[in-house]
C-alpha cells in the first residue's frame, strides 16, 4: 500500500543513510520515484542505483548541504519547479550541543539551522504547489523529546518541539485542502545521528533501542492509519490523545482580560 498519491515523487532529505535512506527504499518498493537530496553525494549515487535496478524506479541525486544558504535554495528550486514532487520528508538533522552553558555557540546555530530553518524552507517552497492541486504530504521527523526536554540537551529537543508544533500548526491550515502532514516522533533509533554527535548508543539499554527498518515501518503505519503524530514506541495511543487534551483544555484560559487570582494576594497585603 502506498502512503501518497502513487504517481508522486518523493523528496526526501538526510537520505544518505539511517532513517531517510529505508524511507527511500520502502517508497521505491511502492513504485515512487525519488529525488534524494544529503552530503554525501557518493552514498547517494550508490543508494539511487541499488533503488533504480531493485523498483525500477527513477531516483535522481541532489547533494546539498541543508545549513547552506545556497545548497538550501537548489532544493527550494526543485520543490517549487518539478510539478512531480508531491511528498516531503523532512528528515535530515543533528543532535548534540551538550550542557547550554557550556554549549558551542555555532554547534547550536548550525542545529537550528537544519533542524528548524531547513524544513521550514522546504515546506514552504513545497506548500503553495501541494494546496493549489489539493493533494500531497509533508512528513517531518521530529523527536519523543520534543516531549521531554528535560531528558537530553535542551537545544535538541527545542529543535524537535518546534518541528512538532510547525506540523501541528500544518495541519490545522492545510488538511482542509487536502495535504496530509505528519509528525514523526522516534524513541531511541540505531542510526548514525550517535556517533556523529559523539555517542554510543551501545552504552544504552537494549530495550530502549528500536531498529531503523521497524521505526519507519511503523511510521509509515502511523501515516496510513490517518495520524498526525506517531509515536513508534508508544503502545497505546489513548496515552498520547490524553496528554493532547490535557494541553488543548489549557486553550480557553491561556489569555484572558486579567491576571490569576494566586499572583494578586501577596500585592494586595504588600499595598
Amino acid at each position: 500500500m502506498s502512503p501518497t498519491n502513487p504517481r508522486d515523487t518523493a523528496l526526501i532529505t538526510g537520505a544518505s543513510s539511517g532513517i531517510g535512506a529505508t524511507y527511500a527504499d520502502r517508497l521505491a518498493r511502492h513504485g515512487h520515484d525519488l529525488v534524494l537530496v544529503a552530503r554525501d553525494k557518493a552514498r547517494l549515487e550508490a543508494l539511487a542505483e541499488r533503488l533504480a535496478r531493485e523498483y525500477e524506479v527513477k531516483v535522481d541525486v541532489l547533494p546539498a548541504d541543508l545549513t547552506s544558504t545556497q545548497d538550501r535554495a537548489r532544493v527550494e528550486q526543485r520543490l517549487r519547479a518539478d510539478v512531480s514532487i508531491g511528498m516531503l520528508i523532512n528528515n535530515a538533522g543533528m543532535a548534540g550541543g551538550g550542557p547550554l552553558a557550556t554549549a558551542d555557540a555555532d554547534l547550536l546555530e548550525q542545529m537550528i539551522q537544519l533542524n528548524v530553518v531547513a524544513p521550514t524552507r522546504l515546506t514552504g517552497a513545497i506548500l503553495p504547489r501541494l494546496l493549489a492541486r489539493g493533494h500531497g504530504s509533508v512528513i517531518n521527523i521530529a523527536s519523543v523529546l520534543a516531549l521531554a526536554p528535560e531528558m537530553f540537551g535542551g537545544s535538541y529537543s527545542a529543535t524537535k518541539a518546534y518541528l512538532l508544533n510547525y506540523t501541528l500548526a500544518l495541519h490545522k491550515e492545510a488538511s482542509a485542502q487536502g495535504v496530509r502532514v505528519q509528525a514523526v516522533l522516534p524513541g531511541i533509533t540505531r542510526t548514525e545521528i550517535w556517533a556523529r554527535s559523539g555517542g554510543d548508543i551501545n552504552t544504552l539499554p537494549a530495550h530502549m533501542v528500536m531498529e531503523v527498518d521497524e521505526m519507519v515501518d511503523a511510521a509509515m503505519a502511523g501515516f496510513l492509519q490517518g495520524e498526525v503524530v506517531t509515536i513508534p514506541s508508544l503502545p497505546d495511543t489513548a496515552d498520547w490523545d490524553a496528554y493532547n487534551a490535557a494541553r488543548l483544555k489549557l486553550g480557553p484560559n491561556l489569555s484572558r482580560n486579567r491576571a490569576a487570582d494566586r499572583y494578586k494576594s501577596d500585592i494586595a497585603e504588600d499595598a
